[in-house]
């Protein structure tokens, strides 16, 4: 038994040093950085810059909108915005408040911020960010769109009756075929 216990001993002294706290220089850096990516993915989304909005975005990135049937790869994402993005007919997303933490090594941060648009008033954004080399890239994004406590019964209400008439037959027959 007591054997054991010295096979373990290095791997939690190993472990300890890999989780470490960053500095507090180390911290403001980092989260300088992972807020400056964010900026400049809602602004190139703004400017309709499709390759710098997409160059962002970690290859293996994926994207969640608002509508439940909105999972996006990266790929999938850019194929689905490029005729968007061409027409500049793009979203404008200002971030108003973020929150953003740190991994203990500083290689990966998750956030969540509060944005300010036009077309829907508020909305949240929530991810993860990996840092490849010196840059940070967005793993994850999910877009989501805050409903008040107050509003929740009636806006439960509403989306259960655009589910009974997106699958009634007499809907159906007047849908345009793909």
């Amino acid at each position: 038994m007591r054997s054991s216990c010295w096979l373990v001993i290095p791997f939690i002294a190993c472990g300890a040093l890999g989780a470490q706290s960053l500095s507090k220089s180390a911290i403001r850096e980092a989260t300088t950085a992972v807020a400056a990516v964010l900026d400049d993915w809602h602004l190139a989304a703004a400017q309709a810059e499709e390759e710098r909005y997409f160059s962002h975005l970690a290859p293996e990135a994926v994207f969640v909108g608002i509508d439940e049937q909105e999972r996006w790869s990266k790929a999938a994402f850019k194929k689905s915005m490029h005729s968007s993005f061409e027409a500049h007919q793009v979203w404008k997303f200002k971030s108003s408040q973020k929150n953003i933490t740190l991994s203990p090594n500083g290689e990966v941060a998750w956030f969540d911020e509060l944005l300010v648009t036009e077309s829907v008033s508020k909305a949240r954004g929530v991810g993860v960010l990996v840092k490849d080399g010196k840059t940070w890239l967005i793993a994850q994004y999910t877009l989501s769109l805050p409903i008040p406590r107050a509003s929740f019964a009636e806006v439960k209400q509403m989306i259960e009756a655009q589910k009974t008439i997106a699958a009634s037959p007499e809907t159906k027959k007047i849908q345009p075929e793909k």
